[in-house]
């Protein structure tokens, strides 16, 4: 029973902590970085290691409050392309915005909170749950989540909302494809070298401090 809620203790202040991380750096030039196009973000950083230390369903609570931020964001403060995460941004010359850009804003986040959990499930298996073995699986979860972000965002504009990017972008809808690519290169690698390097950085840190050096959390009870 002791154990139990000392467990329980555990996972709220960390719940607590990756929450007002995700919520200062959101609105702080710190995680969404204004950019002409489209707002480059390292938001999926701690979205990442909470889902890795706590588990899928907090992955993707954190992804969907990543999602919530990026809606606020982008319809606050648009940018060239944010009628691809809101709504309430109207698409370019239609006068009016797309729900798509809710599933845009919303499903990428929360799937960049839940994959990468599995994946670090399933190289422990095949790894073991030595420092080195966490370190190599902690650094494919932040490179893969990230990748799962941009790949996801990007591939969604590109294919349900092509023709309102093309039209932003004022260029032929012929080249949708190459522009989409050109930001996930110029986006994408960045946040995953971000996450790769990050992500094993705290992880391995916050399971030291915490006694979690078996490299098992409470999500792997949640599956």
């Amino acid at each position: 029973m002791k154990n139990r809620s000392a467990s329980s203790a555990r996972d709220l202040v960390l719940t607590a902590l990756f929450t007002a991380v995700i919520l200062l750096m959101a609105f702080t030039p710190l995680g969404l970085i204004d950019l002409p196009v489209i707002k480059a973000t390292i938001l999926h950083v701690p979205v990442i290691i909470g889902a890795v230390l706590l588990g899928p369903k907090k992955g993707a609570f954190f992804g969907a409050l990543f999602g919530i931020t990026s809606l606020i964001k982008n319809t606050m403060a648009p940018s060239l392309l944010s009628f691809a995460f809101s709504p309430f941004v109207p698409l370019p010359g239609m006068g009016k915005g797309s729900l798509w850009a809710l599933v845009i804003c919303f499903i990428p986040r929360i799937l960049t909170g839940i994959i990468p959990w599995y994946l670090v499930k399933g190289l422990k298996k095949l790894m073991g749950k030595k420092v080195w073995a966490r370190a190599v699986q902690f650094t494919l979860a932040g490179a893969v989540g990230a990748a799962v972000n941009t790949a996801l965002v990007m591939g969604m504009i590109g294919t349900v909302l092509s023709g309102a990017f093309a039209a932003a972008k004022e260029i032929s809808p012929d080249l949708v494809s190459g522009a989409v690519m050109g930001i996930v290169l110029a986006n994408g690698v960045p946040e995953a070298i971000a996450g790769a390097v990050l992500t094993p950085a705290v992880c391995l840190a916050i399971q030291k401090a915490f006694g979690l050096m078996a490299g098992k959390t409470k999500g792997e009870n949640e599956a």
